[in-house]
């Protein structure tokens, strides 16, 4: 790889007294997913994952990224002058400690100020010392000279028979959570979601998301909505107004920042409010507040969907049910015939069939589907141009997701081809085992994920094996795939569970250079009972596509396990056949019939 580009960088260090530059992945958002505008850690380095910080000093550069993108990076590295940090591995150094190694008696080290959070600025003079933290502005479009512009696409209004509720409630909810009484506050948002959950808008400028480039300011009498003002129909402007909306164009939020009397109370996320907008808020004697709720406030109130949202869940997964069966089917024609399959075609089949429902706005993450060994790379994705074909005598891994304008799904099968061992058929049937623990499970009113990790994990420790990713995420209702503030994973989280969460199910495993297996259902929370002793809740699972049983060892299940399993494939029998032409249900039947 040319390494010019680090060379004109350094030349940019030198020309700004500076010693290293910090280069993170994200945006002034802090979202999943940039625009291409953002991508100037890949730029640099030409590695391509969506997650990784770069830096670069006077004299070498570095990449820091986690484990499901090491081999990856390795590859995308190869010559071009970054090297690879593999974070949580034994002997890889913390970032601020690496730059000290290079300037022991100190440096100046550049972050730009839009892409890191006061939380994170603060953090970083702390464990810098004795380096120094230099904010800059835009520091590489006068060397990034083809750099895409910001991009603004239309923006939608989602009526309230999608919402369940129009934005003047929301706004009122904010107020009532925020608990802020007569004082005069403002409440900042950077997350595009939530500005978009708020307001009822969605859009299409950021891959996957529906989202358009967005903050919001709530106040007590309105909210501030900074967007692309010509990307708004009379339609949705004027249902905005309607609902106290305040519309602003999209670049005057650090100038309405500035504005804000210094006597109002500034309410934000330190660790979502970039060092640019905190400093344009910052005035003598401004009171700055932490949000009082854990994960924040809207990202609280939003995790708990409503009935219309659940009812449009449930849709949502039907049609994508329907585009499963058909490309399961597709699959399993096309090997009984010959036909040569490769991992890209079949993403690509299955966006077609989901395309075949008026209401598909698009997938809701970059398609996984892996065979064999790259199934054991967790965010795999295969291209045009790099694309494996699909035998038999191994798994098939897809973990694909759409957008639909009534909701999100995100389902993971792992697909027995042809002749396994009798240890991958264990495997499989440990993971389904996980999977259907965690989806019966009953638990009292303030869990935390953390507490019912271990019944998705169990099965596969009793083995001694093990995954690193988190068991669930949040998914939003045509928002974000993944979305806070609930989880499930080892971690702990404060965050408790409660009614109306919809989150994955995805225990798994994985044997680097053999296969991997992960199966995943999407769960909501719902009430179960209540007794003398508490409020108990319960899950419901979303997700309407066959498990596969052809390799499940049966002696492993328990009774329940057996009966879940059986009773669920017969409902997507029943939910889906009649949806589907004669040969497709003829043949659901068959992938559906109960284990016996």
């Amino acid at each position: 790889m040319d390494n010019t580009k680090l060379t004109l960088f350094r030349d940019k260090l030198i020309e700004c007294g500076c010693t290293a530059m910090i280069i993170p992945t994200n945006d002034p958002h802090f979202g999943e997913y940039t625009q291409e505008y953002y991508k100037i850690r890949e730029w640099l380095s030409g590695f391509t994952g969506s997650a990784g910080t770069l830096v670069i000093t006077l004299e070498d550069a570095a990449l820091w990224t986690d484990s499901r993108y090491f081999v990856q990076a390795e590859k995308e590295l190869r010559g071009s002058g970054v090297r690879l940090m593999k974070l949580k591995m034994p002997g890889t150094p913390a970032i601020p400690e690496w730059i000290k190694e290079q300037y022991p008696k100190g440096g100046k080290v550049a972050i730009d100020r839009s892409l890191f959070s006061w939380c994170e600025y603060l953090s970083l003079e702390k464990a810098l010392l004795p380096c120094t933290v230099v904010l800059v502005d835009d520091f590489v479009s006068s060397l990034w000279k083809e750099r895409p512009g910001l991009r603004f696409n239309k923006i939608e209004y989602l009526p309230v028979s999608y919402s369940g509720e129009d934005t003047a409630s929301k706004h009122k909810r904010v107020i009532e959570t925020l608990g802020m009484g007569e004082k005069a506050f403002v409440y900042i948002v950077t997350a595009c979601d939530e500005v978009a959950w708020l307001c009822n808008i969605r859009g299409c400028d950021i891959a996957y998301n529906p989202l358009p480039q967005s903050y919001a300011a709530v106040t007590n009498g309105e909210i501030h909505l900074f967007v692309n003002k010509d990307s708004l129909s009379g339609e949705a402007l004027s249902a905005l107004e309607e609902n106290g909306v305040a519309v602003h164009p999209y670049t005057g939020f650090e100038s309405f920042l500035q504005s804000v009397p210094a006597e109002t109370v500034r309410v934000c996320a330190f660790s979502k409010v970039t060092v640019r907008d905190y400093k344009a808020l910052d005035k003598p004697g401004a009171v700055f507040l932490e949000d009082p709720v854990a994960g924040g406030t809207i990202n609280h109130l939003k995790s708990m969907k409503n009935n219309t949202e659940l009812a449009g869940f449930a849709k949502a997964f039907e049609a994508d049910g329907i585009a499963w069966c058909k490309v399961l089917k597709y699959i399993h024609d096309s090997l009984a015939a010959g036909t040569p399959l490769d991992e890209y075609s079949i993403g690509e089949k299955l966006i077609a069939f989901r395309k075949e429902d008026p209401s598909y706005r698009g997938e809701s993450f970059e398609p996984i589907v892996a065979f064999g060994a790259a199934a054991a790379l967790p965010h795999y994705s295969a291209t045009a141009e790099n694309s494996q074909p699909v035998g038999t005598g191994n798994f098939l891994l897809m973990d694909t997701g759409g957008q639909y304008c009534c909701g999100t799904t995100d389902t993971t099968r792992t697909l027995p081809l042809g002749n396994l061992s009798d240890a991958q058929k264990r495997h499989y049937t440990l993971v389904l085992k996980g999977m259907i623990n965690l989806s019966v499970a009953r638990f009292p009113k303030g869990t935390r994920g953390s507490q019912l990790d271990i019944l998705a994990r169990g099965p596969l420790f009793n083995d001694g094996l093990m995954y690193f990713h988190g068991t669930c995420h949040g998914i939003g209702h045509y928002l974000c795939v993944h979305e806070g503030p609930q989880s499930v994973r080892m971690e702990e989280n404060p965050v408790t569970l409660k009614p109306g969460m919809v989150i994955s199910n995805e225990p798994a495993v994985y044997f680097d250079g053999e296969y991997g297996i992960r199966i995943e259902n999407v769960l909501v929370v719902e009430e179960w009972k209540t007794t003398v002793f508490n409020d108990f809740y319960g899950f419901r699972t979303l997700t309407l596509v066959p498990i596969n049983t052809l390799c499940v060892q049966k002696d492993l299940l328990t009774g329940q396990e057996l009966q879940w399993l059986n009773t669920y494939n017969k409902h997507v029998y029943d939910t889906l056949s009649v949806h589907l032409d004669a040969q497709t249900a003829a043949w659901l039947k068959e992938v559906c019939k109960p284990l016996v």
